[in-house]
Order: structure tokens, then sequence, then C-alpha cells
């Protein structure tokens, strides 16, 4: 499911859909579930595109980074479209579904497994099928904990001793639990299509916005939903504190996610680039620098994207620069997420300088030049240029 504005993660996603949004300097977010789906065995997967398609169609790449670009299966995308009684916008991934329904029945397929394409992790879904097919259920959650103050903003779930779902409520003001929907689901084809057709009553889908609203609770009710725990890394980055907290996850001497594996490696579309140069006058420290960097100035706990600039004299700390971003000599950027081609003139201070917080996280938009000597204060938010 890769059709949302994901306004929540503004300005970065004003020119580009959130599945598309760089990630760890050199991914993008959807190449996390796209090399799940390969690794997995899974080869016949659909993307369901809306808002900013071009921005990742050109990443899609037709399938070939992920294996899947093939005869018979592969990936596919979907698009809105007009003509017929299926046509409209998607009002939310329930109703995205639904409106593609007559493609999910010429499938004829058994389960369904529905992702949502802008989730950090790393998954197996080889086992979370075998054991919805071991339990005869209707649908299988993969539920993860997370902390209680973050539950709303997801599905919170209750469950019992056997792993049956007994309660769910969505993005709930009073969590049940600290167990949470990791957005990974695998259902039974038919009850699925079935009981969006009920939801939609006599050509109504108004009740079929996002899964959550109406079919999933709907469905724990009936009984035979069960959860899958997964015991790795997951994160929501829909969010821009979510978005720059996640990034030192990666940091550090035990990253809690691992790039790399070479049993499970993340797979993506990169365009090839010389190798990074750090020159003497550089100090980089506990930093992910990604192919042609050049940096000569200071950069630590930091991730640098494609073709990132730091000038001698310049400082760099705790924050996120994609690609071709550019930081004058003398400037100061801390605690600040700086999308693609932003300038940083020289002398400039961006953020606050001493253990920013995720409330303080600077957001500069595509484009975005900051003049000599300026300063930008924390928590601001420029928009793209």
């Amino acid at each position: 499911m890769a059709g949302g504005a994901g306004s929540r993660l503004s300005p970065l996603t004003d020119r580009r859909a959130k599945p598309a949004v760089p990630y760890a300097g050199v991914y993008r977010l959807i190449d996390f579930p796209l090399s799940n789906c390969a690794h997995s065995g899974v080869h016949d997967v659909w993307v369901v595109q809306q808002y900013q398609p071009h921005t990742l169609g050109e990443h899609l790449a037709g399938g070939r980074p992920w294996d899947l670009d093939r005869t018979r299966g592969g990936l596919q995308v979907l698009f809105p479209h007009l003509g017929d009684e299926e046509s409209g916008w998607h009002q939310g991934n329930a109703d995205a579904i639904y409106r593609n329904r007559s493609l999910v029945r010429q499938c004829d397929p058994e389960l369904v497994l529905v992702l949502s394409a802008d989730h950090v992790y790393t998954l197996d879904y080889r086992p979370v099928v075998a054991s919805h097919r071991d339990r005869r259920a209707e649908l299988t959650m993969v539920t993860t904990v997370v902390p209680r103050e973050e539950v709303g903003r997801f599905g919170n779930v209750e469950v019992d001793g056997e792993g049956r779902v007994r309660r769910f409520r969505y993005k709930p003001d009073e969590p049940m639990s600290e167990v949470a929907t990791t957005e990974v689901f695998v259902f039974d084809a038919a009850t699925l299509l079935d009981e969006l057709d009920e939801l939609a009553g006599d050509g109504d889908d108004d009740n079929l916005e996002d899964l959550g609203e109406q079919l999933l609770p709907h469905l724990v009710d009936r009984g035979r939903t069960w959860a899958y725990a997964m015991d790795g890394y997951w994160c929501d980055v829909g969010t821009v504190e979510s978005y720059w907290r996640s990034h030192f996850d990666l940091l550090g001497p035990e990253p809690a996610l691992t790039l790399d594996d070479p049993g499970w490696p993340i797979l993506t579309a990169a365009t090839p680039r010389a190798p990074a140069r750090l020159w003497a006058s550089a100090t980089v420290d506990d930093t992910l620098v990604a192919p042609g960097c050049t940096v000569r100035g200071d950069v630590a706990r930091s991730v640098l994207g494609p073709g990132v600039v730091v000038e001698k004299g310049a400082t760099v700390r705790s924050s996120i620069l994609l690609d071709e971003v550019v930081v004058r000599a003398g400037a100061t950027v801390s605690g600040a997420v700086c999308d693609r081609n932003s300038h940083i003139g020289a002398g400039a201070s961006i953020g606050r300088l001493d253990d920013p917080t995720p409330d303080d996280v600077v957001v500069l938009g595509e484009g975005v030049e900051v003049a000599e000597g300026a300063e930008v204060a924390a928590g601001s938010r420029l928009e793209p240029r």
C-alpha cells in the first residue's frame, strides 16, 4: 500500500510519495517491504499508488532490483482509474483493495498479504503465512511491542494466552496494551473480498477508508484473527520525529538493524556514484557516508546521502542530509533533516547545537537555500523552494 500522501512527514513528502523518501543514505522506504518479499519468495507483488506516483514509479524500475521483473507474476503497479464501477480515487487502504477487487478475483489467490510501503524492518513472511494456515485463520496480524505513549499512532490489540486477538482498537486515545499492529496482515482472500463487499453495501464505499476503521474490528469480532509476534526491529517512520530518530538506531557499535546482512540484504535501485571522499581535514565519527560525498569538515552521529558536500570548517551533528546537500564553510547543522539540493550558506546556524531532541528537529525542504550567516531556530519547517 503506497498511495498515501504522508502529510505527517511534510515537507519531505511535498514533492514525492512517502514510500519514495530516502532512508539511510542510499535506500528508499519501499525497499524494505520489497526486499522482504524478494527474500521470502513472494514474487507476485502489487504496488498501489496514488499520490505523486511518478516519484515512486521511477524508483521501482519495473521490479528489477528485487528480481520482480518477470513474465508471469512479478511487480504490478495499480493506479486509480476511470471507466468502470471500481473507478475513482482511493479513500484509504481498504478502499484501494475494494476498488481493485476484480483483479484480485481474477488471480484467485488463497491468501492476500497486505503490507505498508513505509515501515523499516526485516521479516521473513513465510513463517507468518505458515502460522496463518496452521490456525485456519481469517486474518493474521503481525504485532510488536511499542512504548505505550506511541500506541495511539497504530492499531492496538489485546491478545489472549493462545495468540488469538480478542480486541482491536484503531489509533486509540486510551490504549489497552503496548501491543501494536505492524501493518503486515495476512488475509484469507475469499473472506477479505466478501467482507469488503458487505461493508460497501449497495455500492456505498464510505465505510471503506482505512483497514482499521471497519474491516479489522469486524474480523476480530468473528473470532478467527490471530497475532504473530515479531521479535526484530520495526519502526513506523511516518512522522518527521520518528524518521529522524530511527536513523540513529542504525548507528553505534551495535545497530538495531543490519542493512547489509549477507543473508537478507536490503535491495534497491541506486544510481552508481564514485566512492565517498574524506579529506585530511575531515573528522567523521559514528556516521553513515553514502557514495559521492565530499567531506572536509566535522561530522558526527549523522547520515549523509549521495553527493553531500561538507566544506572545511563546517560542522554537522545529529542530522540527516539527503542527496546533494551542500554545507558551506563555517556553517553548523545540528538536529536537522535537509532534503535534496538544499544549501546551507557559509557561517549559517541550523537547529539546536546541544543534544537536540525529536521536538527540536529542523526540516529544510527540497532546494531550500539558507543565506550566509542566517540562523534557523530549532523546530523550524522550511517548505521546498
